[in-house]
């Protein structure tokens, strides 16, 4: 992939998650903290809830040794839910880059409110760019937003150059099931505003080529059908105060949407995991 391309994906975010109709539907539907997936363990877990498990499993990958003296590097902060835990949780510091100006400005205000904004600094910025030195970080961490990289490989570059030796990386991120599902998914990327979807071997490729250690990856797939379900369930019991925000022609695209999704996912097309991996220690 080309500069350009990343650079089209970068403006594609931005510029999606920059309106309101977006921000509002994120924060109604998934309960105004974390934008990703969740881990589902009954039936009446709301989806905030669950993704805030997901934010908890991933903690439990790099928590060792996490303390007030650690820095986190958070890509693709989003509202700020997994930085807020980290900093709360470890009294770690933590860098969230995102590429929203809205989300960061709603980031900011909640950091204040909740006595976090000395520990959480907010950039706004991509993460094929990092503005850091190499090995800044003990810990690079992303929640499903590498889907949105125009250039994923440059992307993992990016993390693993800041990562400080014998640093973590830990990620989710949404993927095609499979490279030969690319032609079938085109419609699903398309409704999100991105190119394609990596596959649990193109990462893991990647990884061992940038030269982590010990990685490893949970296969959280089952989830995904759970989660678009619990989604439009949750858009139908919004149905008046989404109408109010975003319109009766906006509400219709979304359920058409998310009825696409649930089929993709019954098709099995979709993947969705943890990785977590070690930059080896300088010798």
């Amino acid at each position: 992939m080309t500069s350009d391309t990343a650079h089209r994906a970068d403006g594609t975010a931005r510029t999606f998650y920059n309106t309101p109709e977006t921000d509002d539907f994120y924060r109604l539907t998934w309960g105004g903290e974390n934008i990703h997936l969740g881990i589902y363990r009954d039936g009446d877990e709301t989806i905030r809830q669950a993704a805030q498990r997901t934010v908890e499993s991933a903690a439990r990958r790099v928590e060792e040794g996490l303390d007030g003296m650690s820095t986190v590097l958070d890509l693709g902060s989003g509202f700020g839910g997994a930085a807020r835990h980290l900093a709360s949780t470890y009294g770690c510091r933590v860098v969230a880059l995102n590429i929203s100006d809205r989300q960061n400005r709603g980031h900011r205000a909640r950091n204040l409110e909740l006595g976090l904004d000395s520990r959480i600094q907010v950039v706004t910025g991509s993460f094929n760019d990092i503005p850091a030195a190499d090995g800044s970080f003990d810990v690079v961490w992303s929640l499903e937003a590498f889907c949105h990289s125009g250039d994923r490989a440059r992307t993992l570059a990016e993390a693993v150059r800041v990562l400080r030796p014998g640093g973590r990386l830990v990620f989710t991120d949404l993927m095609a099931a499979s490279a030969d599902h690319q032609q079938a998914l085109r419609p699903f990327c398309e409704r999100l505003r991105i190119g394609d979807l990596a596959t649990p071997e193109f990462y893991r490729a990647r990884l061992a080529g940038l030269g982590l250690a010990g990685v490893e990856f949970e296969d959280l797939s089952a989830y995904v059908p759970v989660h678009y379900a619990r989604l439009r369930d949750e858009v139908d019991r919004r149905t008046e105060e989404l109408t109010d925000r975003a319109g009766t022609d906006q509400l219709a695209r979304l359920r058409t949407n998310l009825d696409h999704c649930l089929e993709v996912c019954e098709a099995g097309l979709l993947a969705w995991g943890l990785f977590h991996g070690r930059k080896p220690s300088a010798r």
